[in-house]
């Protein structure tokens, strides 16, 4: 473990990497909290990002630091942590997510990272050093979050299509159409309450590492939880808007109904995985609650090649953040 005397600017340098991946983090995951309320027309993409950013803020104030105490202290083994691991799973983080931006593929910021973490620290450690419950734990949701999306979006839109049933279908239209504002707001609320928290650990797992904050403090600065929090709701209002073609138009076509019940099943997901500390991708979430709703339609109704090209992303998210990680790693150690 590193100490106080490690030099500040190199723990700065790395806490502004943290603050640009959480940046990016909103920047590439703006499409799981507004693709679906541009699509269904309810809110021009302006308007879309801004609501948004909104909420991602509002998150500070309604969730506790769960997800931030899993991946500063529950993914790495105590005292394996330094300036050289950090800096690897950011580059590692970083780098997949340009590179699906790019392609505008869906992928995940949240096991971007966790690929990132666990390919800096296995470069240095082997994977004795990594923390296996926590790890499984993540792991796991990259199934259960989607599928758990799915169930809650297409229960939800059974459930309205039964209530709805004998009302005309231009006024159920208008009805959603204000109801997703409270739906996406919702959802806004959960996506930076789970990814905001991300960045927050990761920067806390730096400040004990180097000996700025002590490994027996129950929460990390104040600082890091505010400048995190408007990080990723800035990205937020910058969209990225490749993904959001893919997320609201490529994957199914929706109505605000739709819209409504897959951002109330993806929501309560990200509500329900929050609450329990689980970093989980709001990605595979909201991805799985559109397949969701789109499959109660008719199994034709959803682009199932379009879907199958982003669970392959899903897949290689973490080995190939954490190939990164790894050689960035190495490179930090022979260059400083």
């Amino acid at each position: 473990m590193q100490t106080a005397q490690t030099a500040f600017w190199v723990v700065a340098l790395l806490v502004a990497l943290a603050l640009l991946f959480d940046f990016m983090n909103g920047f590439h995951d703006a499409a799981n909290s507004i693709a679906t309320v541009v699509s269904t027309g309810v809110l021009k993409p302006g308007q879309a990002v801004l609501f948004a950013a909104f909420f991602n803020f509002v998150a500070i104030f309604i969730f506790h630091l769960s997800v931030a105490a899993t991946v500063g202290k529950g993914i790495v083994q105590p005292g394996v942590v330094d300036t050289h691991v950090v800096f690897g799973a950011l580059v590692g983080a970083v780098t997949w997510n340009i590179i699906t931006w790019y392609y505008g593929i869906p992928s995940s910021s949240s096991h971007a990272l966790i690929g990132g973490i666990s390919g800096a620290v296995i470069a240095k450690a082997g994977t004795s050093a990594l923390v296996s419950a926590g790890i499984l734990k993540t792991v796991a949701f990259i199934f259960v979050s989607p599928l758990l999306g799915f169930t809650l979006g297409s229960l939800m839109m059974v459930a309205v299509a039964w209530i709805f049933r004998s009302f005309r279908p231009s006024r159920v239209d208008k009805w959603f159409r204000r109801l997703q504002l409270v739906s996406a707001g919702a959802y806004s609320l959960g996506h930076g309450g789970n990814d905001a928290q991300k960045t927050i650990g990761i920067i806390w797992m730096l400040l004990v590492a180097t000996g700025y904050v002590s490994a027996t403090d129950t929460s990390p600065p104040s600082w890091t939880i505010v400048c995190c929090y408007m990080a990723i709701g800035l990205g937020t209002m910058f969209g990225g808007w490749r993904i959001v073609k893919t997320m609201g138009q490529k994957i199914t076509k929706l109505k605000p109904v739709g819209g409504f019940c897959a951002e109330t099943g993806g929501a309560m997901t990200l509500f329900l995985a929050t609450a329990l500390g689980i970093p989980v991708s709001t990605t595979h979430t909201i991805t799985g609650a559109i397949v969701g709703v789109g499959s109660t339609q008719r199994a034709s109704a959803v682009r199932w090649g379009v879907a199958g090209g982003i669970v392959w992303a899903w897949i290689l998210t973490i080995p190939a953040s954490a190939f990164v990680a790894g050689v960035a790693y190495w490179l930090s150690m022979a260059l400083y």
